[in-house]
């Protein structure tokens, strides 16, 4: 899988208000109510990962949950990216 252009991504972050492109990678960073919570979503996307074969880098800090997305074997962003972004989407979105 090849990276995609810059002017690739930032076309299509516009569907992606939540994330920001830099450091050659998708980067967000949500806040929930409390631990809990963000462990919740946490353990939820990691079986999403899991079911795509794609890991993000990733970080908690309390309430805080912190991604980065690229494709390591593709050295930059790619449509997998994008596919696992959109799924963290909608399970954040659910647990708001």
């Amino acid at each position: 899988m090849s990276p995609l252009s810059e002017d690739t991504i930032e076309k299509k972050l516009l569907h992606f208000p939540d994330w920001e492109y830099y450091d050659n990678a998708l980067h967000a960073e949500f806040e929930f109510d409390n631990f809990k919570d963000c462990f919740s979503a946490m353990s939820r996307i990691a079986f999403e990962c899991e079911a795509q074969n794609h890991h993000p880098d990733w970080k908690n800090v309390y309430n805080v949950l912190t991604i980065s997305l690229s494709t390591h074997s593709a050295k930059g962003v790619t449509e997998k990216d994008f596919k696992l972004a959109e799924a963290i989407e909608a399970i954040v979105e659910v647990q708001e």
